[in-house]
């Protein structure tokens, strides 16, 4: 029995090293992102907007964004930061903004991601009064001010 007792613990140690290391899932702030990730911060840092693209944000002025990630995602990696200076250096007054990390599986708790159909990460959705916009999946095909912007 207490053989039996010492291999069962043995089998399950790499399944709760696994399960300490799921990515984070869940709503965030762009400050907390930018503090808690290093890859996210080095890509703000080494972000730098062009006017062209600062102007362009103003055409999301009142609009609302959902911006749904992985923290574990390389495209997010490179186009949530990009998209957090725009927005810094635009000042573009927005009606809403949610960031919502999602796992491996790409839900997160709250159900954000599944009521908005997420496929990829990272996925900017802009909304106004409820209805959406534009979607921009994993990577822009211009630059991410001008896939934002398209058609508004």
């Amino acid at each position: 029995m207490f053989k039996q007792l010492i291999l069962l613990c043995a089998l399950s140690m790499p399944l709760l090293s696994c399960a300490a290391e799921a990515p984070f899932s869940g709503g965030i702030t762009a400050d907390v992102l930018l503090s808690d990730y290093d890859k996210f911060n080095e890509q703000y840092k080494a972000f730098t907007p062009t006017a062209q693209d600062i102007a362009l944000m103003q055409k999301l002025e009142g609009k609302e964004l959902i911006v749904l990630f992985g923290t574990w995602c390389h495209d997010s990696e490179r186009e949530v930061p990009r998209l957090i200076k725009l927005l810094d250096e635009s000042k573009v007054q927005l009606a809403s903004i949610k960031y919502v990390a999602v796992g491996y599986n790409k839900q997160d708790d709250a159900g954000i991601a599944q009521a908005n159909d997420l496929q990829y990460t990272p996925t900017f959705i802009v909304k106004q009064n409820g209805k959406e916009l534009v979607r921009v999946i994993e990577k822009p095909t211009g630059t991410l001010a001008q896939d934002l912007t398209k058609g508004l």
